[in-house]
């Protein structure tokens, strides 16, 4: 992928000193992708502040953390854009750690998303580990055109090594073509007894969620449930995997084991 204008805010000195001394910030960062001539794609919009950082690689755009964090009381917002017949690619350089802020305030990321006919998304950050006392809430929205293609994973940890965890919410919203195409929430806690009983994490400290919307095609999807992992059709081009664990490396292997 090859932009052909790259803008990158950066923000410095004095007025950084001013975001973080409140122990709270809100930071903006926004992708377009847009296909260019022989289907190589472009990005002419490629704009961040701290701490929502993007670098661009070959074959991927990562989100890599300026700061510690997120902290109670942080506001980040990531917009993402693919136009029609574009391929974009979104990782994060590796896991996040949401951590507790001094008035006990829940830090949010709002992930939106648009992808155009004949375009690809592919979402695919690290896990997000929510240590003891942090309340950590990520709210991701996406509208796909018909003929258009997700591939999104979401990834919680609750607590780090020795850790009962703090609390994690999560909404996912999509609609295709118009119309509703999943709507799912959840709220899990490491204190609280139901998050951890039968009906939600059965014991496990990991949860996840692997969505495909695209034409059938299975490939990387469980073959079929089991006690830890669930994969639902969605009533439209979509493919729902969930799947709980002890660990993130099991985890991940559950979401995307054929």
């Amino acid at each position: 992928m090859t932009p052909s204008a790259a803008r990158e805010p950066q923000v410095a000195g004095l007025a950084a000193d001013r975001r973080f001394v409140r122990n709270r910030v809100a930071a903006t960062a926004s992708i377009e992708a847009a296909a260019g001539p022989g289907g190589v794609t472009r990005l002419p919009v490629l704009a961040s502040q701290v701490p929502l950082v993007l670098r661009r690689a070959p074959d991927s755009v990562y989100l890599v953390g300026g700061a510690a964090g997120p902290l109670g009381g942080d506001s980040l917002a990531l917009h993402i854009t693919v136009g029609a017949g574009a391929f974009l690619r979104v990782r994060t350089a590796a896991a996040s750690i949401a951590l507790p802020g001094l008035d006990g305030l829940e830090s949010v990321l709002r992930v939106s998303a648009t992808v155009e006919e004949g375009g690809r998304l592919e979402y695919l950050p690290e896990p997000l580990v929510v240590a003891a006392g942090a309340r950590h809430a990520v709210i991701i929205s996406a509208t796909l055109s018909a003929g258009a293609s997700l591939v999104l994973r979401d990834e919680v940890l609750l607590g780090r090594h020795g850790e009962c965890g703090g609390t994690a919410r999560s909404a996912l919203r999509v609609s295709y073509a118009g119309r509703p195409l999943l709507r799912q929430s959840l709220e899990i806690s490491g204190t609280d007894p139901a998050s951890l009983g039968p009906a939600v994490l059965a014991g496990h400290r990991a949860v996840g969620t692997l969505l495909h919307v695209s034409e059938p095609d299975t490939a990387g999807i469980p073959a079929q449930a089991t006690p830890e992992v669930a994969v639902m059709r969605l009533a439209g081009p979509g493919i729902l995997v969930t799947a709980l664990a002890h660990d993130a490396v099991t985890l991940r292997r559950r979401l995307t084991s054929p």
